[in-house]
């Protein structure tokens, strides 16, 4: 379970972002209706990612917490996730940087008999630094309803704000990468009516640690049940070079407390071997500077 400071962190650090929001909210007037052409889009909850981009000007900051488990052979392998913090700053009218780092706990408990071994290791994970382009948006094609939006993504993931796991050797889990990973992804996204849209990602990713290429997709259906409230069913997966593919569902809500405010909540768990459970929950928050 969580660590009593770890939970006092990730409620401080919510506590002082709702306080803010609500400072800046009172102090600017605005409201949904008022800040229609900058509301928040978020890259959040799901696997994939818009092809929107931050205005110039603005900053959104995308942050949360999660916990994934396995168990396989006697071994469960669990991750905390403190903290998936996702800077989104805009630079020009269709252009984003963007940084993130994660803090992660993951334990390996190994179970014989009566008896139980756990081991824990502590790190950030590799730091994640890239754009997003937008390369059009609302273009229509065809007599179809709908307007569709295209991205491009791509990420350096850079090890330095990792630590090597000492004390995991016997237990079972795998440490951070020690070298520079590297992802790219093509996004996406069709209005399919003025409740729903789908969305999807194609790409490759490489982890950093020798493992080769993988080939990513993503394929994620929403639906807006209310003007405040969405919902939203999701597929992906990737295919390494070298191993078999991996493929998993997540579903969740959306509630949009405000112009720039978003909370989120979402389950999950693997189609095939990898992940028994995924729990997340989260928010976003958009401000200008």
């Amino acid at each position: 379970m969580y660590k009593p400071f770890k939970i006092s962190w990730a409620l401080a650090l919510m506590a002082f972002t709702l306080w803010q929001v609500q400072a800046q909210q009172n102090a600017s007037g605005f409201s949904p209706a008022q800040s229609e052409d900058h509301s928040i889009i978020t890259d959040r909850p799901d696997a994939t990612e818009s092809p929107n981009t931050v205005e110039p000007g603005y900053i959104q900051i995308e942050t949360g917490g999660y916990y994934t488990s396995y168990e396989v052979s006697g071994v469960k392998t669990e991750s905390y996730g403190y903290n998936t913090t996702l800077a989104r700053i805009g630079l020009l009218e269709n252009m984003e940087l963007r940084l993130g780092v994660n803090y992660e706990n993951n334990r390996a408990t190994t179970t014989m008999g009566e008896a139980s071994v756990k081991n824990d290791f502590k790190s950030f994970t590799p730091m994640l630094a890239g754009i997003k382009i937008n390369l059009f948006e609302g273009q229509s094609f065809g007599s179809g309803p709908g307007k569709t939006d295209f991205g491009f993504l791509g990420h350096l993931y850079l090890p330095f704000t990792t630590s090597t796991p000492e004390d995991m050797s016997s237990g079972g889990a795998e440490g951070m990468p020690q070298t520079t990973g590297a992802d790219f992804r093509f996004s996406v996204g069709h209005e399919l009516s003025d409740r729903s849209g789908l969305a999807y990602n194609l790409g490759g990713q490489w982890a950093g640690d020798g493992s080769g290429m993988a080939f990513v997709y993503t394929l994620a259906y929403g639906y807006s049940l209310s003007d405040r409230i969405g919902a939203y069913v999701e597929l992906y997966g990737n295919a390494p070079e070298l191993s078999s593919a991996n493929h998993y569902w997540d579903a969740g809500f959306t509630y949009l407390a405000g112009w720039n405010l978003q909370y989120d909540l979402t389950f999950g768990r693997s189609i095939t071997e990898g992940q028994d459970l995924l729990l997340s929950a989260g928010l976003s928050y958009k401000f200008a500077y």
